[in-house]
C-alpha cells in the first residue's frame, strides 16, 4: 500500500487540433486589442478604430471605442472557449494564447509610436 502512493501516475496529455491553437492565438490577439479601445472609450477619449476616416488613423468617438472594445471582448471570449485551452495540462495552448496577445500588443505599440512621430 505504501508503494502505491510513491509510484508516479502517468498523466495523459491530450493535445488539441491545430485549429484550437489557432483559435487560442487569435483569442489572445482580440482580447489584447479590446483593452485600449475599451479604456479610451470609458475615459471619454477619442481613439483610432477601423471605422474612423482614414481607417486606423483617424479618431473615433468614445462610444464607438466602447462598442469596438466590447465586440473584441466577445470575439476573444468565444475564440477562447472554443480553443479548449482550459485543460490544466495543456501548457502549449496557454503559451500560444499569450503569444497571440503579445504579438498584437507589440504590433500596435510600434504602429502607435510611428503614428505619434508623424
Amino acid at each position: 500500500m505504501f508503494l502505491n502512493t510513491l509510484t508516479p501516475k502517468i498523466i495523459k496529455i491530450k493535445h488539441m487540433e491545430w485549429y484550437n491553437y489557432l483559435a487560442a492565438f487569435f483569442a489572445g490577439a482580440f482580447l489584447a486589442n479590446s483593452i485600449p479601445h475599451f479604456i479610451k472609450g470609458i475615459q471619454g477619449d477619442k481613439f483610432p478604430t477601423p471605422f474612423a476616416k482614414p481607417p486606423g488613423k483617424g479618431l473615433s468617438p468614445a462610444y464607438i471605442n466602447v462598442l469596438w472594445g466590447g465586440l473584441n471582448i466577445i470575439i476573444g471570449y468565444l475564440l477562447l472557449v472554443h480553443s479548449k485551452i482550459r485543460t490544466e495540462n495543456d501548457h502549449l495552448g496557454k503559451i500560444i494564447f499569450f503569444v497571440g496577445a503579445m504579438a498584437l500588443s507589440l504590433m500596435l505599440s510600434i504602429h502607435f509610436t510611428q503614428k505619434h512621430k508623424e
